[in-house]
């Protein structure tokens, strides 16, 4: 019977697990959990906070979930890696017990937190040595805790990324990795090491982050406890984890200089690879680690995000959609012609907006008339203000000189929409090809790397090629280029 490969990825709407054959590479099987999206709290207007507690228990769901789809036992899993929900901030105390609800990677508290750092340590600095602004990502989040919830942070021994946590919960082990700890923007690119500024003008222990284990390797093995969970051997190594973009460019093979990965989930991302370290003066787009960055062969991965992209469409289903699927509106959709007739959709309604320098216009619908308009051009209008709004950070990618040319996308989530990926190529002028992996299947390839089971990078993605390939249309692209100079007048006119 062949060894199989588990991959786990930690989403904020769904953890996904999924099989892939040692030995081919192929997937075996795969699951989600829960069946209903997972709950965001907001206890504030702005806030964004989810139970960790309820990852693991629906990563140990979709775990057993997919051993019965494949019909195969837990023993027969040779190695695990690990995607995940970036910029989230978990704390726990010393006997690994969480502390407070996870601030997940879409809460705003800490803007004006990670502004007064920006200013302190000075811009110059911060973007060469951090090639961010700390913004509101997790660094931010914990001084956050520091500053409003005192007798939490004393009782905090590690502050860790969602990944960190299901990791911890799978070893016992409290770790992390560098590229983690620069999607936290607690690393210094320019000495390789946690960042001195960060802990100093937030005023942070170095204790309180976790020891650094390899992207790709040994980070601990499976406990008795938590293979009694999940129905997996005690020892299984854990070998890999990534944050889920970089790991998303990972499972579509994006590796190298010039290589380009979309994708279009509860937030929509466009994530570029270079050699070289790159900021954007404002901090619009991000520059991390990727995972196969090494001293000697450095690769960054600059990263686009917004925010509201899948979840605008939920929100769309959910009010508008009277009982019809995604396809069905995906389908109705395409009854609008491209600029949906006027009806220009703004897609920020969930949170802060790092390509609008972390500002939250809020969602809106603009351009509707009661007497023309229906439910399939507001349908369109959300998708191609969806596109728009990647493209808007797209442009930002080129102004500092990445060129994307070709981008590649799982088929899934907003791509599944044909109208979607054709919007994509149009605006942007880039060829989209996409591909039938995802993160989870992107994980378990990758814990083969960490493994040793698959000698190379290259091997970990034998048979895969893409299912559909978008070019650049000479008949549609000027449509879609003046229905975005219309979307762009509208969101200018609201920041």
């Amino acid at each position: 019977m062949s060894r199989l490969l588990l991959g786990l990825d930690i989403g904020s709407s769904f953890v996904k697990a999924a099989l892939v054959d040692a030995e081919t590479g192929t997937l075996v099987a795969q699951a989600s959990a829960p069946s209903t999206e997972m709950a965001i709290a907001a206890p504030k207007p702005g806030w964004a906070e989810q139970d960790p507690a309820v990852w693991w228990r629906n990563a140990v769901a979709a775990t057993r979930d997919a051993l019965a789809r494949a019909e195969r036992p837990g023993t027969t899993v040779c190695a695990v890696g690990i995607s995940y929900q970036m910029h989230g901030l978990v704390v726990v105390d010393r006997r690994q017990q969480v502390l407070r609800p996870a601030i997940i990677w879409c809460d705003g508290r800490a803007v004006e937190i990670g502004q007064r750092a920006f200013d302190e340590i000075g811009h110059l600095s911060c973007l060469a040595r951090l090639l961010n602004s700390p913004g509101n990502f997790t660094a931010s989040k914990l001084r956050w805790v520091q500053e409003h919830e005192p007798e939490v942070f004393a009782s905090i021994d590690a502050a860790m990324l969602p990944g960190d946590y299901i990791a911890m919960r799978l070893t016992g082990r409290n770790a992390t990795t560098a590229s983690g700890l620069s999607e936290g923007i607690f690393w210094d690119f320019l000495d390789g090491r946690l960042s001195q500024d960060v802990l100093d003008v937030y005023g942070l222990p170095p204790s309180l982050i976790p020891e650094i284990v390899p992207t790709f390797g040994d980070q601990g093995a499976v406990t008795a406890g938590a293979a009694a969970d999940l129905g997996l051997s005690p020892g299984t190594p854990v070998s890999y984890r990534a944050g889920d973009q970089p790991n998303n460019a990972f499972s579509l093979n994006v590796l190298e200089p010039g290589e380009v990965a979309a994708t279009a989930g509860t937030s929509g991302v466009v994530y570029g690879v270079g050699d070289q370290a790159r900021w954007d003066n404002e901090s619009r787009v991000n520059t991390f680690l990727h995972v196969n960055h090494r001293p000697d062969a450095p690769r960054y991965g600059v990263l686009l995000c917004v925010n509201g992209t899948g979840s605008l469409n939920s929100w769309m289903r959910r009010t508008m959609g009277e009982g019809r699927s995604y396809d069905e509106m995906n389908q109705l959709a395409l009854e609008a012609p491209i600029g949906s007739d006027g009806v220009v959709v703004l897609p920020y309604g969930n949170g802060a907006e790092r390509t609008l320098s972390n500002r939250d216009p809020g969602a809106a619908v603009l351009g509707l008339s009661f007497n023309r308009h229906t439910a399939a051009h507001v349908f369109r209008a959300a998708q191609e203000g969806i596109v728009f709004a990647l493209n808007y950070g797209v442009d930002i990618m080129r102004e500092m000189g990445i060129d994307v040319r070709a981008v590649r996308a799982g088929r899934a989530n907003m791509f599944l929409s044909p109208l979607f990926a054709r919007a994509f190529a149009d605006t942007s002028g880039a060829v989209v090809e996409l591909f039938d992996t995802d993160g989870a299947q992107g994980a378990a390839r990758a814990a083969g790397v960490g493994a040793g089971i698959f000698r190379s990078m290259g091997e970990a993605f034998g048979g895969l090629r893409p299912t559909a390939r978008f070019e650049p249309d000479a008949a549609t692209s000027p449509q879609y280029r003046v229905a975005y100079q219309r979307w762009l007048a509208a969101l200018t006119s609201r920041l």
